[in-house]
This record gives structure tokens, sequence and C-alpha cells, in this order.
């Protein structure tokens, strides 16, 4: 049997290591824009955090759920922020941390691993994309706009002191000027 990563020993069970689990199997995905069945989120952390032997209390989004609908504020792709942000907390008072495979996608891949107060390890990676406490700051901007060519919705992750000069959308419509400002009909989102 092969040594774990550090990731692996982090967040999987000593049994699902022996049984030969893989990170990938517990990771949950979700998309920018929320959950596509309501209360997905909390099931997942509550069955990660009950699989190291803790019981999950107050493990759940509902009234962050109802709160948010009731804002009339709310953006889309603000409620799974703000789930996260709560369950976050939630975990971290049970000895625990969520976690984000920051991939550079417009998916949330997350994770659940004991923490015990404790920041998890700096370094920590999965297939080659940074692993990041959620609340953490990636240094990263996340731009994203319709294409008023062909209203595609492309989304770029740009590190800090790089922009998107030049930048077009696939279809061929150009995007941002030589400076990286967006051209005239290009509305970037919140």
């Amino acid at each position: 049997m092969t040594e774990p990563t550090a990731l692996a020993a982090l967040v999987l069970t000593p049994g699902e290591r022996a049984r030969g689990a893989r990170v990938d199997d517990v990771v949950l995905a979700v998309d920018w824009t929320g959950e596509e069945e309501p209360g997905r989120l909390a099931a997942f952390a509550a069955a990660r955090v009950r699989a190291f032997g803790t019981e999950p209390t107050g493990v759940d989004t509902d009234a962050v759920r109802a709160a948010a609908e009731a804002d009339p504020a709310l953006a889309r792709g603000d409620l799974p922020v703000r789930q996260l942000d709560h369950l976050a907390a939630v975990l971290a008072e049970l000895g625990f941390a969520l976690l984000l495979v920051d991939s550079g996608t417009d998916t949330y891949e997350l994770l659940v691993a004991p923490a015990d107060g404790d920041e998890p390890p700096a370094g920590l990676t999965h297939e080659d994309c940074p692993v990041r406490p959620w609340c953490s700051d990636s240094g990263t901007a996340l731009i994203s706009l319709t294409c008023p060519g062909c209203s595609s919705m492309p989304v770029w992750e740009l590190p800090p002191g790089e922009t998107l000069a030049g930048e077009g959308c696939d279809c061929g419509t150009p995007l941002f000027d030589a400076a990286g400002r967006a051209l005239p009909g290009v509305a970037l989102h919140d």
C-alpha cells in the first residue's frame, strides 16, 4: 500500500484510507450558482463530520437559505457563498475546516478536515491544484461576463497584477482593450 498524500491523511478517516478510498471520493463539487438540491451542502458537511466520529450539531443551511431568499439584493451566485461561509463557521466550532480545491474553475470543490483549532498545513494540493481553507484569500480575482456576441458566459481567474488585455470570446467577439478595460457593450458581472 502506498503512503497517503498529506491531503489524503488529513481528509480521509483511517478506515477510509484502509479501504483504499481516494480524496476524490470525499470531494463535493458545487457549481458557483448553487446547489442542485437544497440541503446538499449541509448533508455533505454533516456526513464528513460524522465520518470522523463527531456529532454534526448545527450543520444546517436552511436558515441561511431562507434569509438569502428574502434578501432583495441577492444576486446570482450569492447563496452558495453565504452557505459556505456559514458552514465554515459551524465546522470551525466543531473542530473542522472547510477546504476548497482551488482549481480555477467556476465550481467549488469542497473537502472537510479535522482542524482542532489549527489552520490546515500550507502547501496542500490535489491534482496539482492548491487546497486552502474556504475563508482564506486566494489572491486571485474572479471575472465573469456575458458575451454580447453569443451570450456565453466566460469566466477568468486572474492572479494579482494580471489583466485581460486583448481577451476575446471563443466566438471571436473582442471583450477587452489593450489596457484590460471592458469594451463598450461588455458588462461584467458583480
